[in-house]
């Protein structure tokens, strides 16, 4: 058994490479293998969003706080909120953040396969991000 206590897992700041604007990644759990699921919160102020990526076993988002938006390839921008539960299938382009004028915190849980998570792709551009507020 292992505890990871409140406040014993360093704050990161989301890589510019893979988010714009201001985002907080508070690790939650991310256990050795054989285990695979790793699970973060993520914390995404106002205009603050991932870019493009996938992952090869799918991500659950548990919206926590605020009110944001997600969107996978060729659907529309959605709006979450707190209690909201969103699922990304296997290998679906998909990309999520806060709205423009409101922060937004989600647990992400997603499963490693070959270590990895996550595959990032191509900035979430200024244009795709507005679709949102229309």
């Amino acid at each position: 058994m292992e505890i990871k206590h409140a406040g014993s897992q360093p704050s990161t700041k989301g890589p510019d490479d893979y988010f714009t604007g201001i985002v907080r990644i508070d690790p939650l759990n991310s256990p050795p293998e054989p285990a695979r699921v790793a699970m973060a919160l993520v914390t995404f102020e106002p205009g603050a969003r991932t870019a493009w990526h996938t992952h090869p076993l799918g991500q659950t988002l548990i919206v926590t706080a605020g009110c944001g938006w997600v969107q996978r390839e060729g659907g529309k921008v959605e709006t979450i909120r707190p209690g909201d539960v969103v699922w990304f299938a296997p290998g679906e382009k998909h990309w999520h953040g806060a709205t423009a004028s409101t922060a937004m915190s989600h647990i992400a849980v997603q499963e490693k396969q070959d270590g990895s998570p996550v595959t990032w792709l191509e900035q979430v551009s200024d244009a795709e991000y507005a679709r949102g507020s229309t």
